[in-house]
């Protein structure tokens, strides 16, 4: 179990560097495609691309799979909806990180299925992380950015699809349940779409390969492993590993496309870091240190 755990680590690593690049691939497509238009040209590319490979096993898709999957999908939807349009009004970087704050979101959403309580290392996280939030998301007039306040909805929508994904691929085939989220926020998409933008005329061709890279790594190759590996992992352990995500979304968005770093943006980042260890770890690795200086010095 030990050796499934830590490829399940090592996949969502994987997955991490995926999404962290997804941020410049998003960002670019922007500068020429509607955000509705992006979700669903990419959750098409996605939803076809599983559905060849895996066509024998998708067959057998039940009720419960379909139930599952529009849960899972309604909530992948939400995130992702939120998130493209949040980045017309803010920087990949900042987006990149506030994203990442759903991982301090997971352990109270997780209480309401498995009636496991947060501890006071998740209280305190959160109150880091709120600090952290400020740092980075209010101005010189204390007021939030559009794109900012969208991209934290994004982060609790993408909190309930990681507890949400978790709970059900514990019953259900992940394949099965990968390929019918993609299909729900395929639908969802293109309905908001037609009512929001009105019917594209064409793609543009500079928007074409930041749209067929997202649909392929950053939707269907990433969200397949992470559906995969969240068998042998909690929510919590995944969110953890997923928050590197903001890591690689940052380091990318500073050097493809040049967004820069305040101190306020540094410190509101170091401070949602230091939430997310204390919310994962409970610093007891620093324990582990002393413990191991005290015995050797015995």
């Amino acid at each position: 179990m030990k050796k499934q755990n830590l490829w399940a680590d090592i996949s969502l690593l994987i997955v991490a560097i995926i999404w962290g690049s997804g941020f410049v691939a998003t960002k670019n497509a922007l500068d020429s495609i509607s955000p509705f238009f992006i979700t669903t040209l990419r959750f098409s590319i996605s939803t076809l691309a599983i559905g060849i490979l895996f066509f024998k096993r998708i067959k057998n898709i039940d009720i419960g799979h379909l139930k599952a999957g529009f849960i899972i999908g309604f909530f992948l939807f939400s995130a992702f909806s939120t998130q493209t349009v949040g980045l017309l009004y803010t920087t990949a970087s900042k987006q990149a990180f506030l994203t990442g704050t759903n991982v301090v979101m997971v352990p109270f959403f997780y209480w309401f299925i498995s009636k496991e309580k947060p501890n006071l290392y998740n209280i305190t996280a959160t109150f880091l992380c709120l600090i952290g939030i400020s740092l980075l998301t209010l101005d010189g007039s204390m007021h939030i950015n559009k794109g900012d306040l969208l991209t934290l909805i994004c982060a609790i929508f993408f909190a309930c699809h990681v507890v949400a994904t978790g709970y059900f691929t514990k019953k259900y085939d992940p394949i099965i349940l990968t390929f019918t989220q993609f299909f729900v926020t395929t639908i969802l998409s293109f309905l908001s779409m037609i009512i929001l933008e009105g019917v594209p005329s064409a793609i543009p061709k500079e928007g074409i390969f930041p749209v067929f890279y997202l649909g392929i790594f950053s939707t269907f190759i990433a969200f397949l492993i992470q559906t995969i590996a969240q068998r042998y992992t909690s929510p919590s352990h995944t969110a953890i590993v997923l928050c590197l995500e903001s890591v690689f979304g940052t380091i990318l968005s500073c050097i493809l496309l040049g967004d820069k770093f305040t101190y306020k943006i540094f410190i509101g980042c170091v401070l949602i870091f230091l939430a997310i260890i204390t919310a994962e770890t409970k610093w007891e690795f620093l324990r582990d240190i002393n413990k191991n200086v005290q015995t050797q010095e015995e």
